[in-house]
C-alpha cells in the first residue's frame, strides 16, 4: 500500500481550496444579483405603498428552501444564513 506524504495532503488540501474560492466567487455573484433584484422589488413596494418588511414572504421563502434543502447544511445554518441575506436585503430597500 502507498504511504501519503505531507506533500500530497499538502496538494489535496491546495486544490479543495481552489474550489471552495471558486465557489465563494460565484456566491458573491450570485448574492449581487439577488440584491439587485431586491433593490427593484424595494421600487416597486415604495411606488405602490407596500412595506417593505413581508414576513409572510420571508418565511414562504425559507419553507421552500428548506424543503429544497439536500444537505448536508442544517436547516437551522440555512434559516441563519438565509435570515441575514434577506435583513441586508430589507436594510438595503430600505436606504
Amino acid at each position: 500500500m502507498e504511504k501519503k506524504t505531507q506533500n500530497d495532503f499538502s496538494q489535496k488540501l491546495k486544490q479543495k481550496r481552489k474550489k471552495i474560492d471558486s465557489l465563494d466567487k460565484k456566491l458573491l455573484t450570485l448574492l449581487n444579483q439577488r440584491l439587485q433584484h431586491a433593490l427593484e422589488i424595494g421600487k416597486i413596494k415604495k411606488g405602490v405603498g407596500i412595506k417593505i418588511y413581508d414576513p409572510k414572504r420571508e418565511k414562504e421563502v425559507l419553507e421552500r428552501l428548506k424543503t429544497e434543502n439536500k444537505g448536508p447544511m442544517k436547516n437551522k445554518d440555512l434559516k441563519k444564513i438565509f435570515g441575514m441575506i434577506t435583513k441586508v436585503s430589507r436594510r438595503s430597500q430600505s436606504s
